[in-house]
């Protein structure tokens, strides 16, 4: 479709098969590609997701003994389950590669039911000189298991193209509070600490500003991380599984465009609302996709 005039130029969103639209971009397109495939968990999966209202007629008990009612906002589902995977991933990733600057970097966030695949995989078509880091983050949130233990984790694969040339922001990683500040120094504890190849960061809370509803979403402070020390300011960020669009709010509140390719209306939907602000230029959905206050043309 047309984009609308006051389309940037440097936010572009497309509804379709990633296998579909990544041929249209030219080799070595991209200087940074992030994406959070389906992780091939072999079930169904689905959210609710709710809202608490004050009630004192409600149906739960909150602090201080106070009432709330439970509303019911909506629910999402998708199938998670792969025959298989690797035939499924692989001519992905090999996109993926073809797309990549040469001094760009690709990360591939997984569980450890298919990291160890998809290794293998990226270690054939990077080779295995381009792995830099298994990063992995841990949060601290939800269930706990009676009979293992609980997996509160997932890993992020960093390949670059060119293992002796590629975008590394050492100055611009955040710090972190030092755990025993007392051992380090006045001077060191105010400056903090630069991460290691652990990342601790919480889940998107259920009830906070950053939730858009869209089930799989991940933090920005962590796309914000990567963006802005493995690409530079005005450089071009790829995320073909985008979701609900975390990657592109990470690239375009720090200077960089992105390009943000789902095959999900919903996720469509999603990501228009997220990011109107950045106005961006849609492509494959056959009309304009509505701005907040309007009824969308995905909506179930």
């Amino acid at each position: 479709m047309t984009a609308p005039e006051s389309a940037s130029p440097g936010l572009e969103i497309h509804l379709g098969d990633n296998l579909e639209v990544l041929p249209r971009f030219g080799d070595g397109s991209f200087d940074l590609i992030y994406i959070d495939p389906p992780f091939n968990t072999g079930k169904a999966q689905a959210r609710t997701r709710l809202r608490t209202i004050r009630d004192d007629g409600g149906d739960r008990t909150g602090f201080q003994g106070r009432r709330y009612r439970t509303v019911r906002l909506g629910a999402s589902s998708w199938d998670d389950v792969f025959d298989d995977y690797t035939a499924f991933i692989e001519p992905r990733l090999r996109e993926a590669h073809r797309l990549l600057a040469p001094h760009g970097s690709f990360f591939l966030h997984i569980d450890c039911r298919e990291s160890h695949y998809c290794k293998v995989l990226l270690d054939e078509i990077f080779g295995r000189d381009s792995f830099i880091n298994e990063i992995v983050w841990a949060y601290d949130y939800g269930a706990r298991s009676k009979r293992r233990w609980s997996a509160k984790h997932d890993n992020i694969l960093w390949y670059a193209k060119d293992p002796d040339n590629y975008t590394y922001r050492y100055d611009d990683i955040d710090r972190i509070p030092y755990r025993a500040p007392g051992l380090v120094g006045p001077v060191k504890a105010a400056r903090g600490k630069t991460p290691t190849d652990v990342w601790w960061q919480t889940i998107v809370s259920p009830g906070g500003r950053e939730k858009t509803g869209y089930p799989t979403q991940k933090p920005v402070a962590i796309l914000n991380r990567i963006v802005r020390v493995h690409s530079n300011p005005g450089e071009r960020v790829l995320d073909f599984f985008a979701g609900s669009g975390t990657t592109g709010e990470a690239a375009v509140r720090n200077g960089r465009r992105a390009v943000l390719v789902d095959s999900n209306p919903e996720a469509v939907r999603v990501m228009a609302r997220r990011l109107a602000f950045a106005s961006p230029a849609f492509h494959g959905t056959g009309r304009p996709v509505s701005t907040p206050g309007e009824s969308s043309p995905h909506a179930a």
